[in-house]
Order: C-alpha cells, then sequence, then structure tokens
C-alpha cells in the first residue's frame, strides 16, 4: 500500500543517510521501524485483509458532489455517504 507521510526534514535527512550507509531502501528502514514499534502485535498471518472495498460508483461517472482532486474533500464526502 502506498501512503503519504509528512516528516520533520532532519528525520527524513536520518532516515535517507541511514538507508545509504546500510545499502538499503527507506522502504525497508520505514517497515523494521514500524514492525519494532508494533513488536509482536502485528503479523502478515494474524491480520488478513478487512474484506472487499466497497466501491462507491454511479452510472455514467462520478457522484455529485464527489470531488477526486481534493483528496480532504474526498475524504468527507466518502465519510457522508457511507
Amino acid at each position: 500500500m502506498k501512503t503519504t507521510v509528512e516528516l520533520p526534514d532532519a528525520l527524513f535527512i536520518a532516515v535517507k543517510k541511514k538507508a545509504v550507509e546500510e545499502r538499503t531502501t527507506l522502504r525497508v528502514i520505514l517497515e523494521r521501524a514500524l514492525r519494532r514499534e508494533l513488536g509482536n502485535r502485528w503479523h502478515p498471518r494474524t491480520h488478513p485483509p478487512h474484506g472487499p472495498i466497497r466501491w462507491v460508483t454511479v452510472k455514467g461517472g462520478l457522484p455529485e458532489g464527489l470531488d477526486v482532486a481534493d483528496r480532504a474533500a474526498m475524504h468527507d464526502w466518502l465519510r457522508l455517504h457511507r
């Protein structure tokens, strides 16, 4: 899954340097950190996906009022129309 995370510049620079020093990727470093933070409470086999995604569709295009160009507005719309 892809996501966007805002980090302080100094933290991002430090983690990128660590990745270069270890000859690995930022993704690997972040995965290790997150797994360490979660400890034994998370494992891929014990946390299966939560089921199929419920797609909101309307014949002919996007539902009225749904603005997919504005992420915050889109999430607000989705919360109101569940």
